[in-house]
């Protein structure tokens, strides 16, 4: 009846960036902390993790002489956040109702 969900993307602040990537596309670290309220280090950490699962690419740049991190969100990414709200509806409608 209840579907498993992604583990991956059942931590708050993956879930968040995934989340402001399903709407952006793409988006420089420095958003994505400002967006979140995470630290650095806790962000550097979870993307990390979203792009060893193969939903984020990371492209490292320099842009005017500063080192500047984009986050791109992946089909991959976008198919496991769909699964991922469909199997999260089948807590919020146990009973298959509507």
């Amino acid at each position: 009846m209840f579907k498993e969900l992604d583990p991956i993307l059942h931590s708050q602040l993956r879930l968040a960036v995934i989340s402001l990537l399903i709407s952006v596309k793409e988006a420089e670290f420095t958003f994505l902390k400002e967006k979140t309220n995470a630290t650095a280090g806790n962000l550097s950490v979870q993307i990390n993790k979203l792009k060893e699962a193969g939903y984020i690419e990371v492209i490292k740049q320099f842009s005017n002489n500063y080192p500047q991190t984009i986050c791109k969100i992946t089909k991959n990414g976008v198919d496991a956040f769909e699964l991922y709200v469909k199997a999260l509806q089948t807590y919020m409608n146990p009973h298959g109702e509507g």
